[in-house]
């Protein structure tokens, strides 16, 4: 295995704040890029004050979201702050950002501008709508992009309005597919030399994971609907009661498996029971073959259940909380969570970089860095700038 890691080499300047630009600085970031992030020098990113939990002052959403990457100030407000922007934008390989679109036009950092000073750079721009159409100015977040990607209207149950996902999930899928279109263009650009613009719309991120929803519509008139803890036509696959109030999801919807299942259940004769012994079959008596299950699965102890199902080849498993994650001795044998030092908080868990590379694997190297702590490394080393600029720079509240 290589020391040097897969994305060594590649310099990213990141502007965007929140998440979805940054989550996907984050991804790149994971796997060696240098990421320098530019914030607000007043306030930086957001991100450090957001969080449900906030020990020590501390924000615990950002430890995570700018973990390996290096943050320098600067008031893209102002010109001086856009010429010394355009100045490291000038040194970069890529440039990440999730501003409202014309926003960098109006600052004079233009994907015209920029790739004319820079002709590999590659722009990376996430957005609500995208940097086209009639909706593109407009104020996008996550949750509306959800909503307009269609997977609101699916989501929770049939009897109450639509509901949501407890993470952001619209931003980081947008992110997502914003980093895939990074590497995409890379690609590109190790072929011809030229960078191009990646443009990552949240409500095209959260439409191209709707799978047929469109067609069902468009060819069979059908309109998916809301179904709770199940999907419509698929049974059985659901959440299952057990005698110690545990909740076990179960999952045997394959004809093969559902024999399986049947079998352990002591009740071989369901799986050539006409009303189960199809797929299409068990879609019609879902309701029915769940109660079936939910009163054997109420006489077990969850561990003795999955056991059990372990050992007959049915899917089955804990709905997983975070107390859950963390003594779990899958989680512990594949490093899923990995533990960091935090200089405040003292040890700091988080999940590990995922996908995991045979060869050269992405590393959780530190937690996010403290507001405009590689100004010094960033604007002196890298673009060059005398101490008495710097100091210019910063008693005029540039940087």
């Amino acid at each position: 295995m290589r020391d040097e890691m897969p994305l060594a080499g590649l310099r990213v300047v990141e502007l965007g704040q929140l998440l979805a630009g940054p989550f996907c600085g984050q991804l790149l970031g994971d796997f060696g890029a240098q990421v320098i992030k530019v914030e607000d020098p007043r306030t930086g990113d957001p991100m450090r004050q957001w969080g449900r939990e906030r020990p020590y002052g501390r924000s615990l959403w950002w430890p995570v979201v700018a973990r390996n990457k290096q943050s320098v100030t600067a008031d893209l407000r102002t010109e001086e702050g856009q010429r010394l922007v355009a100045r490291l934008i000038g040194e970069a390989d890529v440039l990440i950002e999730n501003f409202r679109p014309g926003t960098l036009e109006r600052w004079g950092l233009s994907p015209e501008v920029l790739r004319e000073a820079n002709p590999r750079l590659i722009i990376t721009r996430v957005s609500g709508y995208g940097q086209t159409g009639p909706y593109a100015k407009r104020a996008g977040y996550g949750s509306i992009g959800e909503a307009m990607g269609g997977i609101r209207y699916i989501t929770g149950d049939p009897d109450r309005a639509p509901s949501r996902t407890g993470i952001s999930l619209g931003d980081a899928l947008a992110a997502t597919f914003a980093c895939i279109g990074t590497l995409v263009a890379l690609h590109h650009r190790e072929r011809t030399g030229q960078g191009q613009v990646v443009d990552s719309a949240i409500y095209e991120a959260v439409l191209a994971l709707m799978e047929s929803l469109i067609p069902e519509y468009q060819v069979a008139g059908y309109q998916r609907e809301r179904t709770g803890t199940t999907l419509p036509n698929v049974a059985p696959s659901n959440v299952y009661p057990t005698a110690d109030d545990e909740m076990v999801l179960l999952a045997a919807n394959q004809d093969t498996v559902f024999r399986r299942l049947a079998d352990a259940m002591g009740r071989p004769e369901l799986a050539t029971d006409e009303r189960y012994a199809t797929h299409g079959a068990r879609g019609k008596y879902m309701e029915e073959l769940d109660g079936l299950i939910a009163e054997w699965t109420s006489t077990m102890k969850a561990d003795d259940l999955l056991e059990l199902m372990n050992d007959k080849g049915v899917p089955a498993g804990r709905i997983y909380r975070a107390k859950d994650m963390l003594t779990d001795p899958h989680f512990a044998a594949r490093e899923a969570i990995v533990r960091l030092v935090h200089p405040e908080i003292g040890e700091f868990a988080m999940h590990n970089v995922v996908p995991k590379l045979s060869d050269t694997p992405g590393k959780v190297r530190h937690v996010g860095p403290e507001l405009g702590e590689h100004n010094e490394v960033i604007y002196r080393d890298l673009l060059g700038l005398a101490d008495d600029e710097l100091v210019s720079l910063r008693s005029a509240g540039v940087i």
